[in-house]
């Protein structure tokens, strides 16, 4: 059963699997001092979206670090990959900023036995999505 996938690579029950998404975002707001009262706030935009998967791969069960070195050359590669659930749900484009893994109950060749990882993940914008720098300002009711 598909939890997710990166791009092409799938997050999958009785594969590699994680088991906590933590998602977290930020919008931006400028302020302005004012006398006598709060500060004045203006909404200036989206800020950042990130995205971090943690989970345990055992040795028993799939190739945990064969997973992660593909993670790895993935995030080697810098490119911005959709993120989609098992629902169908589109996240949007990310990439990957972080991999960590923690390796225990090393057999005696010193293969991990469980590895222990967390993947952190950057919401990228479309470049048709930004704002187009060319295009004029609109006029508002302003006379020139």
């Amino acid at each position: 059963m598909q939890l997710m996938s990166l791009g092409m690579f799938i997050f999958e029950v009785g594969g590699f699997a994680y088991s906590e998404l933590q998602r977290k975002s930020d919008w931006q707001h400028a302020t302005s001092p004012r006398v006598g009262a709060r500060d004045a706030t203006q909404f200036t935009g989206v800020g950042t979206e990130t995205i971090n998967l943690s989970g345990t791969a055992y040795a028993e069960l799939t190739n945990g670090r064969a997973s992660i070195d593909d993670l790895r050359t993935m995030a080697d590669a810098g490119e911005a990959l959709p993120l989609v659930d098992g629902a169908g749900t589109v996240f949007g484009d990310y990439v990957i900023t972080a991999i960590d893994e923690r390796h225990a109950n090393s057999l005696p060749n010193g293969t991990p036995r469980r590895i222990d990882f967390a993947i952190d993940l950057l919401r990228v914008d479309d470049v048709s999505d930004a704002p187009d720098a060319t295009s004029e300002p609109a006029n508002n009711g302003t006379s020139q």
